[in-house]
């Protein structure tokens, strides 16, 4: 049972889970898709209006309509809708900062486009653990707001600073995905779809949604002594 996080009869928000495609794909053999079940779920069709890939979980939403949908997309392209992830990365991520870097949509040999993705680092931590060729291992929880919408933008962001996502099997980097899984079992992708803000396509009402908090980041939260979750929720606003 999928959890939906917000309804009303234009739209709903659902929290989607790690390594579930959101619809079909001709290089996926998958058979269970994420509008699959929400349409089985809720009894009626329902319209994407972004996308988020396999492996990062969290907010998605969509439009109970077509009119609904074509409203949001046009937020979306617009830069109307406020976007903020959180992910692990390997180091230590300075204080806040941009990365303005052209990446690929689609897989290819088409052009890059202008890709912006800026982040803001919110815990650190530093293992007495020689994963790599240090003595000791750094991560950073970082939170994460793209300006534009490139496929897998912010995984390849970061492996252009040389802060690969940990659990990224495409742009990571093994020995530390490796050792995140041996540790603590965590063998996904460590980002999520956090935050959506936005003015109602018809209301105007402002709506703040935040997806619930997944038990793997809890799980770090603990092991790495960082303050509750609620105390970054409250940072972000």
């Amino acid at each position: 049972m999928l959890q939906i996080l917000y309804q009303d009869e234009h739209l709903l928000a659902v929290h989607k889970p790690a390594k579930l495609l959101v619809h079909r794909s001709p290089i996926s053999r998958d058979e269970t898709f994420l509008l699959q079940r929400l349409r089985d779920q809720i009894g009626q069709w329902v319209y994407p209006v972004h996308r988020l890939d396999r492996a990062t979980s969290g907010l998605i939403l969509f439009g109970l309509s077509a009119e609904a949908a074509r409203r949001l997309v046009g937020a979306f392209e617009q830069r109307q809708v406020d976007k903020a992830y959180l992910a692990l990365c390997r180091g230590w991520l300075d204080e806040q900062g941009e990365i303005d870097h052209p990446v690929r949509d689609e897989e290819g040999n088409n052009q890059p486009q202008p890709a912006l993705t800026r982040y803001r680092c919110l815990q650190r931590v530093e293992l007495a653990v020689a994963v790599d060729r240090y003595p000791s291992s750094r991560y950073s929880l970082a939170l994460i707001s793209p300006e534009t919408g490139r496929r897998q933008q912010i995984r390849k962001h970061f492996k252009h600073i040389s802060h690969h996502l940990i659990g990224d099997s495409s742009h990571g980097n093994g020995r530390h995905n490796r050792f995140f899984q041996q540790q603590w079992g965590i063998d996904r992708l460590m980002l999520t779809s956090w935050q959506l803000g936005f003015e109602h396509p018809f209301s105007g009402e402002r709506l703040q949604l935040q997806a619930p908090w997944e038990e793997e980041w809890l799980r770090l939260f603990q092991a790495f002594g960082w303050p509750s979750p609620e105390s970054n929720s409250r940072a972000t606003r």
